[in-house]
């Protein structure tokens, strides 16, 4: 027999939460055939068999939450047992579910994949299935608007509001009126089950605040030379390259030369002392449906600004379909974050353990200012907020780092290098 542990899924994890068992005891597992689902805040990574044999025990059920090195299962590396029936495969992978999983075994028959498509949602939409008691033969109605097709919690959401209308004798929906009253009973208020990645996040977040000396400082960035370029420079690079060029890249180019100044920034605190890192490995914060992964882009220190938009763009599509490994969320020593594409103008990140710093980088927005001999120009300006701890630097190293990231981005020309 050999024991099954909860995995270490990053440098600042101690803990998990089983979301799907892919196999089921006396089911016969391959050597790195997917076992189980588990997430964290950081990532729902899809756990591999260590061995060869047949499941035996099921130690740790679907929703618990157990911390790193705990047994979570038990495999019996046999020969001779008897395989069980696969589940279909559709295939290919499966990004949609057409139907919840049923308690009796999977036999091949039923719709859209049965068991498997339904490991591809998303804990949130399982929980808004449970909670408004979806049947199978709804949810096979129901049409993902996510990436190829995957159920997203907006479509169970608009699902479950049609639902509720009432329906004329011809089928149409019909819309009711509901006469004003002098007086109205309370509306009921409405809880929103935790996801194991929104608790997760939760944790973490109250672990940096309660950890970690936060302090936080801003720099005006004119942004106009930047904008200028990549109006000129997208429409053949997504010719090329197949990809947008949006501001991103840019931004983390001028980051990583900020951190090459300022080294001191890419760093982490132990009690034994400030730990400086050789590699430059960025984490780019990516909005899913539960909430935010930070993906790593490593070694961003060795790429041009054509190799990280690749990067950076593969990694937000694979985190968005939810097919992200281990590997791509550790080994980050500095986040960038970008709010700034829902508009906001100013905002404070809170920092990633055990980095040293966070960049929110917020909206470029048109407006007057002031430049040479005192005349006023619309230039684009943007604002970057660094977050940084403050037992590894102080602000004036802090604003160091600031000042090359602006200088960087406001000398930016077309002598600078995409590729």
């Amino acid at each position: 027999m050999a024991s099954v542990k909860m995995p270490q899924l990053g440098e600042s994890i101690t803990e998990g939460t089983i979301s799907k068992w892919l196999k089921k005891p006396g089911d016969r597992v391959k050597k790195y055939e997917g076992l189980v689902e588990i997430i964290t805040d950081k990532v729902n990574a899809e756990v591999p068999a260590p061995l060869a044999g047949i499941l035996r025990e099921i130690k740790v059920k679907e929703g618990a939450t157990v911390t790193v090195g705990t047994e979570i299962a038990v495999i019996e590396e046999s020969v001779g047992a008897a395989p069980t029936l696969p589940s279909p495969r559709g295939g290919g992978n499966v990004e949609r579910a057409t139907a919840p999983p049923s308690p009796s075994p999977d036999t091949g028959e039923g719709q859209g994949g049965g068991a498997e498509s339904r490991t591809r949602l998303s804990p949130a939409v399982r929980a808004l299935i449970e909670e408004h008691r979806i049947s199978d033969a709804e949810l096979s109605r129901i049409t993902g608007s996510g990436i190829a097709g995957r159920i997203s919690k907006k479509d169970i959401e608009d699902f479950v509001a049609k639902r509720a209308q009432p329906a004329t004798a011809n089928g149409e929906q019909r819309q009711t009126s509901v006469p004003a009253r002098a007086t109205s009973a309370p509306t009921p208020e409405t809880t929103i089950p935790l996801t194991p990645m929104r608790r997760a996040i939760a944790t973490n977040m109250v672990k940096s605040k309660q950890t970690i000396p936060h302090a936080w400082t801003v720099a005006e960035v004119d942004m106009t030379s930047v904008v200028r370029f990549r109006q000129k420079a997208k429409d053949g690079f997504k010719l090329q390259e197949g990809i947008d060029l949006t501001y991103v890249p840019i931004i983390i180019k001028a980051v990583v030369e900020g951190l090459k100044a300022v080294p001191v920034l890419n760093a982490s605190w132990s009690d034994q002392g400030v730990v400086l890192h050789k590699d430059i490995n960025i984490g780019v914060a990516v909005s899913v449906d539960d909430g935010l992964i930070v993906p790593v882009v490593h070694q961003a220190d060795r790429m041009s600004i054509s190799g990280l938009a690749k990067a950076i763009d593969d990694l937000a599509k694979r985190a968005r379909a939810g097919k992200l490994g281990i590997p791509d969320v550790q080994g980050g020593t500095f986040t960038v974050n970008n709010p700034g594409t829902f508009g906001t103008i100013l905002s404070y990140s809170i920092i990633a353990p055990p980095q040293a710093g966070i960049l929110a980088m917020d909206a470029i927005v048109k407006r007057p200012v002031v430049v040479e001999g005192d005349a006023i120009a619309v230039r684009s300006m943007m604002n970057l907020c660094l977050s940084f701890d403050h037992r590894v630097l102080d602000g004036v190293s802090a604003a160091r780092f600031l000042q090359g990231v602006r200088r960087f981005l406001e000398g930016f020309s077309e002598q600078v290098p995409l590729y």
